[in-house]
């Protein structure tokens, strides 16, 4: 089922409107979850870093030994064309896709060189609405390594394990949780990147292999820095997060997400949060000009 409306599809070089049918029975993808993709935005008729999104599926296809067929600025101008349907001012989900078709050794591998699907899906899915917060507990799952996961690719095959954790936090009540990675340390959420706010400096996990350090993530480090705040990547505990005077999350889907709560610990929205918000649309508007 899909998560926005107003769907199009762009699959074998052409648009297509509504939710097309573009997977096989007996495609890799399907059968073994070789599945990748990456998550850009259409809002306030801008597309923020839409050519790092296409670069990343790109590496996300190559780590789950996927052939890419498609240049990222290719990607970029095909995506365009599909959002020449929407308005301005609505605000769409941008989803570029690879899965591979053919199976190689054993099966298991996809083939080497072997035929690889492509699509990109645009679905209208609206931003945050003013107001709009998350509220987080700790999870027993964690974060896996390189070892066991390709963690370095945005990856189908690793979100039923976020889907567990989701589903744990909202058994206890939450919306969210806040995850470890292999050492107990904070890598991220279930869902999102996340920041603390202490004393007006921020604070946020080191990227240490066990997640996606991801775009949008960099681009608020990079706003926050230019803006004179120190931003600190660094090894952080639960308790850091406990003792914050602000948490936001941070992703391609919302962009920045407060957090209220974190199990008994509250938190008001505070300055840094809405500046961060800010300072995301000032730049990806004077970028665009």
């Amino acid at each position: 089922m899909a998560v926005g409306t107003n769907i199009r599809t762009y699959f074998k070089g052409a648009w297509h409107d509504g939710d097309l049918p573009i997977m096989r029975a007996a495609d890799h993808g399907s059968w073994l979850g070789t599945t990748v993709f990456d998550g850009a935005r259409f809002a306030h008729g801008l597309t923020p870093d839409l050519d790092r999104h296409c670069a990343r599926v790109n590496a996300s296809a190559e780590a789950l030994m996927i052939t890419p067929t498609m240049g990222a600025a290719e990607m970029v101008d095909i995506v365009h064309e599909g959002l020449g349907a929407y308005a301005r001012d609505e605000a769409v989900y941008i989803r570029p896709m690879y899965w591979a078709i053919e199976g190689g050794p054993l099966g298991v591998m996809p083939k080497d060189g072997g035929e690889t699907g492509f699509a990109i899906c645009l679905e209208e899915v609206p931003m945050a609405p003013p107001g709009a917060s998350a509220r987080l507990t700790r999870t027993r799952f964690r974060r896996p390594v390189l070892e066991d996961a390709v963690v370095n690719a945005k990856a189908g095959c690793l979100y039923p394990n976020n889907a567990r954790m989701i589903a744990e936090a909202r058994a206890k009540g939450f919306d969210n949780a806040l995850v470890a990675d292999a050492l107990g340390n904070v890598a991220e959420t279930a869902t999102a990147n996340v920041f603390a706010v202490k004393d007006g400096e921020v604070f946020t996990p080191v990227a240490n292999g066990t997640f996606l350090a991801g775009i949008t993530r960099a681009r608020h480090i990079a706003n926050l820095r230019a803006d004179g705040v120190r931003v600190h990547e660094t090894v952080m505990s639960f308790q850091d997060f406990h003792d914050a005077d602000e948490v936001f999350l941070s992703g391609n889907m919302m962009k920045v997400t407060p957090v209220t709560a974190f199990e008994e610990t509250s938190y008001q929205v505070g300055p840094v949060t809405r500046r961060v918000l800010e300072m995301y649309w000032d730049w990806a508007a004077s970028d665009a000009a």
